[in-house]
């Protein structure tokens, strides 16, 4: 017979960690949409949803809170359940948060090239990395380790795009909308995200197209990565076996919550562009980012110009994924930009001509 005692212990456990993550959903108030200058005469209007104001200081902070949900509603999590990701950073940094917040030990697989900056903010809430030197080979080995001590594999990689309701429950794209309400374009033309695990276009363009929104969505995609050439071939098993330089975004291989049918466009962006374009906007914004934002606001560029070669109004919205401080050692620092053999200095020219006249050379 069933032990009565412990699965009510376990039922009246589950309900305390649900309670605690709407609580600190209760507490973070809705992340900020920035408007970045454009020339008022273009009719166009360019908003940076800015993603790097969460608790733990990315949009990934949505995807683990919305993760462990997924797992304790599903029974997969209990007191005492070990978490387990296959994370390159940002979404273990978040795992981490929310482990402790529960009183779970967890532990994320990472590539050995993780930013040292996201490794000591995973340690910092309590987290342990264990470290693989081929990208590829992060969801064998984090099944292997959830298998061995009894864990869940949280898989945000499998799950991303079913564990968040696409449908509103003030995920962030009902977010951008509500916040739009009062601007000149409430309806986007264009959304602009990049691909890590492929949850946030999925939930996008499900929700654009369930409020039956005219808005596109594009897809920007960094080099090395699976997405684009898989979202053109149609091959959902399409790899490149190549790790990229831009973290958080871009896979070796084409991730399962990568949904292709609600994508309208992707446009591949070079890292040299997506790293000069951070540094753009500081520059510009004195907003400090990740490489990933990057790469959503070369995109975004692109677009716009698109938008005025074709004598068309309305607004773009891309997202600011994270803060800049991670990647001070990195994407910040002229030594390793030139030990990477990058020139961001044509990507710039042709940012700064952009916004000075509208075309995208």
């Amino acid at each position: 017979m069933p032990d009565l005692p412990a699965a009510a212990n376990r039922a009246a456990w589950v309900s305390d960690a649900i309670r605690l993550l709407d609580a600190d959903a209760n507490r973070s108030a809705d992340t900020h949409l920035h408007v970045f200058p454009l020339p008022v005469e273009w009719g166009i209007d360019l908003y940076l949803k800015d993603e790097s104001v969460h608790p733990t200081g990315s949009l990934k902070h949505r995807l683990a809170r919305s993760l462990i949900l997924y797992a304790l509603v599903n029974g997969r999590v209990g007191p005492g359940t070990v978490l387990v990701e296959a994370s390159s950073g940002s979404t273990a940094v978040s795992e981490a948060y929310f482990a402790r917040m529960l009183g779970l030990d967890f532990v994320t697989v990472v590539p050995r090239s993780t930013s040292r900056e996201k490794v000591e903010l995973i340690e910092f809430y309590g987290g342990r990395c264990h470290y693989v030197d081929d990208a590829s080979a992060m969801y064998a080995e984090a099944e292997r380790l959830a298998a061995e001590c009894g864990g869940h594999y949280l898989d945000q990689f499998s799950f991303a795009e079913r564990a968040t309701d696409w449908r509103g429950n003030n995920n962030i794209a009902d977010s951008v909308f509500q916040q739009l309400t009062a601007e000149r374009y409430p309806v986007p033309s264009w959304i602009v995200v990049s691909a890590g695990t492929g949850g946030t276009s999925a939930t996008f363009g499900r929700y654009v197209r369930y409020r039956r929104h005219a808005t596109r969505i594009a897809v920007v995609d960094p080099e090395n990565s699976a997405f684009y050439g898989g979202w053109k071939t149609g091959d959902p098993q399409y790899t490149t076996g190549r790790s990229g330089r831009i973290e958080g975004i871009g896979r070796p291989r084409v991730e399962p919550s990568f949904v292709p049918g609600v994508i309208d466009e992707m446009i591949q962006v070079p890292d040299a562009a997506s790293i000069a374009a951070i540094r753009l906007l500081r520059a510009r914004t004195l907003h400090w980012a990740g490489g990933s934002t990057g790469t959503n606001l070369y995109g975004a560029f692109e677009l716009i110009a698109r938008m005025r070669a074709a004598g068309e109004t309305g607004s773009v919205v891309t997202l600011i994924c994270d803060g800049g401080a991670r990647y001070a050692h990195t994407y910040y620092d002229d030594d390793w930009v030139a030990g990477q053999g990058l020139d961001l200095a044509p990507h710039t020219a042709r940012m700064e001509r952009f916004l000075e006249t509208g075309e995208w050379a």
